[in-house]
């Protein structure tokens, strides 16, 4: 009997030295662990498109995203509703196709939808129409035409098989700006090093051989997109810049630059005391309670000065909103 016991006492013993307490996984883990269960999404092949109506609407719309500039831009084929010569697909990679490349993978399906900065719902429609005059700083196109016909099929195809309950990829991974202040200063050097040879020692992109369109996009002056583009918002670019720049060699998997490197740039790139771009003459997010945290221009429902909403940190004022109950804006 004695025996017994002391076999007993012994495997507890074992068995408490060998116990492991469960890890705790913070919010963001949870999150990063239940992206990492999910599939990447893969866009449909345009070869896949038979050659009935539907498909040759979409091939033009395909056609529009890549080669905007050639179709509507200032001395467009079919229109003149750009002001700029850049195309759909330099902010939408790879045609709208790019993994966390601002694609086109879940947006027909999220739209009707509200959008802050004009304070209303806007259709699929509308939100092209806002890339138009945005960053293209041009004049939108009518409703009812057969471009914008052929963009939001395109757009709404592109999406057909994406399911957010199965599919990552969508839109943007963003960069972790926590206890980070971007700095323009450092991002000039970035510049230097990782951008210049694509978009030029003055940000004014490179034009291919036709003057048509360009190779790469200019990032800043007369030119460029446009203030109050979701390009010129810092936190925003920086994600942006992060997983896709320098172009053709990074990716969501590798990229090039840090956290800090790509806020930094994004800093230097958007800096108005720097750099000139066109002025938006309308208000943008006229209720302030859903503008940005990373906004470049007031008023704020928060007490913190335009310079460190544009480029931090950002710790204290999402503090604000989330001690207030209130919802952070990226």
């Amino acid at each position: 009997m004695k025996n017994l016991i002391a076999i007993l006492v012994l495997i507890i013993l074992y068995t408490a030295c060998e116990y492991k307490p469960p890890v705790i996984k913070s919010d963001s883990q949870k999150k990063d662990s239940l992206v990492s269960e999910l599939e990447m999404y893969k866009a449909p092949d345009s070869s896949s498109l038979k050659n009935d109506d539907w498909g040759k609407m979409v091939k033009y719309g395909l056609l529009l995203v890549k080669n905007t500039a050639y179709y509507i831009g200032p001395d467009g084929i079919v229109g003149k509703n750009l002001r700029n010569k850049m195309n759909c697909t330099n902010c939408h990679l790879e045609n709208g196709t790019k993994p966390f490349g601002l694609n086109f993978f879940n947006s027909h399906k999220t739209y009707p939808q509200y959008r802050a900065r004009e304070n209303k719902i806007l259709t699929m429609a509308d939100r092209v129409n806002n890339c138009v005059e945005r960053p293209h700083n041009g004049i939108a196109l009518k409703l009812e035409s057969k471009e914008m016909t052929a963009i939001v099929s395109y757009i709404k195809w592109i999406g057909e098989n994406y399911d957010a309950s199965k599919h990552q990829g969508y839109s943007l991974k963003y960069v972790e700006y926590k206890n980070l202040k971007a700095d323009p200063k450092n991002g000039a050097l970035v510049y230097e090093t990782h951008c210049k040879s694509c978009h030029m020692t003055d940000g004014e992109g490179k034009m291919n051989l036709e003057n048509v369109t360009y190779t790469y996009p200019p990032l800043w002056g007369k030119k460029a997109y446009m203030e109050g583009s979701s390009m010129h918002r810092v936190i925003k670019a920086a994600s942006f810049i992060k997983y896709n720049m320098p172009n053709l060699k990074t990716n969501f998997e590798k990229p090039t630059l840090t956290d800090q490197e790509a806020l930094d740039v994004a800093a230097f790139i958007n800096d108005g005391s720097i750099h000139e771009r066109p002025k938006f003459k309308g208000i943008s997010y006229p209720n302030i309670h859903t503008k940005p945290i990373d906004y470049f221009q007031g008023p704020y429902e928060d007490g913190f000065a335009e310079a460190q909403h544009t480029f931090g940190p950002w710790d204290e004022i999402e503090k604000f909103y989330i001690d207030g109950g209130l919802k952070v804006h990226k």
